[in-house]
This record gives C-alpha cells, structure tokens and sequence, in this order.
C-alpha cells in the first residue's frame, strides 16, 4: 500500500534482523517488494540486541554475526544466480531455482547497520554501506568512519556512495522550547529501550542510554532551532554520510508539538539542508 504513494521517493528498511530470519524467504519477499515499488527499495539490515529474541528464533547472540553473514551471501546468490547450492554453517539448500528475481539488477541496495567497532569493521570487511544508530555521541562516530574507511582500503573495497545515520530528532523556535518539548518523549522511549536490554558500546554510553538523558541530548541528538539542526546535520555531512534519517515521533508528545515540529523540519530543515 505504501508503495503507491511516495512517487519517486526511495523505500527504507530500518532494519531487517537477518541472523533471526530465514534467507530463502527473505530473497523471495525483497524481490517481490523490489517489484512492487518498481525498483524504489533499499534494504537495511542489522544483527539485533536481545538475547531474548535469539532465543526464541533458535539461534545465539554470539552466532549473529557469522549468521548475517552467510545469510547475505545466500540471498545474493539467490538474486543472480539460476540454480543455488549452498551448505554452510547454518543454512542448507540444495538445487535451488529462483522464481522471483529483484526489479534492481544485481538486487537492491543494501545497508548494514553497525554500532560496535567490531560491527563496522565487518561491514567494512565485506565492503557494504554503512548504517550507523541513533545512540553513538559525534567524536565515537567520527573515530568509527575513520575504522570503516581504513577497513574497506585493507579489503580493497571501494568506499560506497551511500553512508547513513540516524538521529533522534526535535526542532522548536529555539533550543530551550525544543528541549523541553521533547525531553518527556526522548525519557519515555529510552526508558523503553533499556528495559528491553538496550545498552551502548562501552560503560559511558550504556550510563547516557540507561539514564544520563541530557547528556545524550546535549552531544548526541539533534534537537534545535532550525539553523541549529541544519548546522548538526552538516557536522555528519563533513563525515562523509550521504543521509541522514531524522525521527520524528516521539511517545507522549502532545500533538500540537509533533505537527509543528514536522512543520519547521519541512519549511526550514530541509531547504537549509539542501542548501548545504
């Protein structure tokens, strides 16, 4: 349904948990959806965080990353090859004859989301867009571009057009109304997301997560004027990131706040960004 309305707007994933699915199945329902939308998607993937979600797929926390990778691998396979064999480690087929084949040749675009250090330097291994999460303070992200920069040259992987971010996001008139419009929101949804598991890189991070909201606010989030957020997203600019995907909603936000919000973004955010 969705598919119908955006005109020529791309179409995001954000993103899939591939160590948790099925790859066959996944190959087939991305190539459908690639037609559905005439081309328009873009694929995001991701490992996930939660020991309880392994758990109830079957698998483990510490097989997620060889799990992603193999997957891909097979799904690529699936995409462009007529007949597939593949047995490895976690997945097995055999004779395998693909019926539906993405609308983009080879397939889709692909972004793979990373947090950890480790988590970028395999994606910089396998030489794939980078998509990095909403928690990660500028200095970390900007020592992490360095990593995945200096990990595709070891490769020999050239770097890819596409790098991505996303931040939490709040504008308001000025920085102080935007602020307090958004802190009861940022606190809910923060809340939520330690309670699930959630937690940083190392102890500091994991400390701003779990409760230390301003200080995510303060050197993390975009939140602002407009001339102010146009002047963050330009830090990530400068960092080589091609998009930077802004959310916008937020729990317990008053109405009222959330329209005017996208309000501003759509009026002032966005020229000033495109005249960056």
């Amino acid at each position: 349904r969705l598919a119908a309305e955006p005109g020529n707007m791309k179409l995001a994933t954000s993103v899939l948990l591939l160590p948790l699915l099925n790859p066959v199945d996944v190959a087939e329902q991305v190539a459908t959806l690639d037609h559905i939308c005439e081309g328009r998607l873009i694929l995001g993937l991701g490992l996930g965080f939660r020991p309880e979600e392994c758990e109830a797929f079957g698998t483990r926390m510490s097989q997620r990353g060889a799990r992603h990778s193999e997957a891909l691998e097979l799904m690529q396979r699936l995409w462009t090859e007529d007949e597939v064999t593949h047995h490895g480690r976690f997945y097995h087929v055999t004779g395998a004859r693909p019926t539906a084949r993405p609308y983009q040749k080879p397939y889709p675009k692909l972004w793979l989301a990373a947090m950890s250090d480790p988590a970028i330097r395999r994606v910089g291994r396998e030489g794939h867009p980078l998509f990095i999460g909403p928690v990660q303070p500028y200095d970390t992200i900007r020592r992490q571009v360095e990593l995945y920069h200096q990990t595709l040259q070891e490769y020999g992987h050239p770097i890819p057009e596409d790098m991505v971010i996303v931040r939490e996001f709040f504008c308001a008139d000025n920085r102080e109304d935007a602020l307090d419009k958004a802190r009861r929101g940022f606190e809910r949804k923060y809340a939520e997301y330690s309670a699930h598991g959630f937690q940083g890189n190392d102890e500091e991070m994991t400390s701003k997560i779990t409760g230390d909201l301003e200080a995510l606010m303060d050197d993390t989030f975009i939140v602002g004027s407009p001339d102010e957020c146009v002047e963050q997203i330009a830090r990530y600019r400068d960092l080589g990131f091609s998009q930077v995907s802004i959310r916008l909603f937020y729990p317990e936000t008053p109405q009222k706040d959330v329209l005017d919000h996208i309000d501003l973004v759509a009026k002032n955010v966005v020229p000033g960004v495109h005249k960056l």
